[in-house]
C-alpha cells in the first residue's frame, strides 16, 4: 500500500521561493503519475501540477512559469519548485497519486504554505 508524505512548507515572503518534497513508499512508484494539488483556506482543493511515469508535466495556469515539477525515480520522490510566490499561493499542498483499478486516490497528510505580501 503506498503511502505519500510531503514536506517543505513554510512561511516565505512575495517573490520568494520554496520547495516542497513527496516521498512515496510501496510499489510502482516509477510506473505512477503523481500530482501536486493545493487547498487555500476556505476553499477546494485543486491540482497545481502533474507529472506522467514519463516525465510529461501539465500545471495549472495560476502556476505555469512559476512552478515546476519533477520526479527521481531512484527515491520514490517528486518535488515542486515554487518561485515568484504570491500571497494567492497560500495553501496547504498535498501529493497525490491514483492506485487500483478503481483508479482510488491516494493523499499525503499535506504541508502549509504561507506567503506573505
Amino acid at each position: 500500500q503506498v503511502q505519500l508524505v510531503e514536506s517543505g512548507g513554510g512561511l516565505v515572503q512575495a517573490g520568494g521561493s520554496l520547495r516542497l518534497t513527496c516521498v512515496a513508499s510501496g510499489s510502482a512508484f516509477s510506473d505512477s503519475a503523481m500530482s501536486w494539488y493545493r487547498q487555500p483556506p476556505g476553499k477546494q482543493r485543486e491540482r497545481v501540477a502533474l507529472i506522467t511515469a514519463a516525465s510529461t508535466t501539465n500545471y495549472a495556469d495560476s502556476v505555469k512559469g512559476r512552478f515546476t515539477i519533477s520526479r527521481d525515480n531512484a527515491k520514490n520522490t517528486i518535488y515542486l519548485q515554487m518561485n515568484n510566490l504570491k500571497p494567492e499561493d497560500t495553501a496547504v499542498y498535498y501529493c497525490n497519486t491514483k492506485r487500483g483499478l478503481s483508479r482510488r486516490d491516494v493523499w499525503g497528510p499535506g504541508t502549509q504554505v504561507t506567503v506573505s505580501s
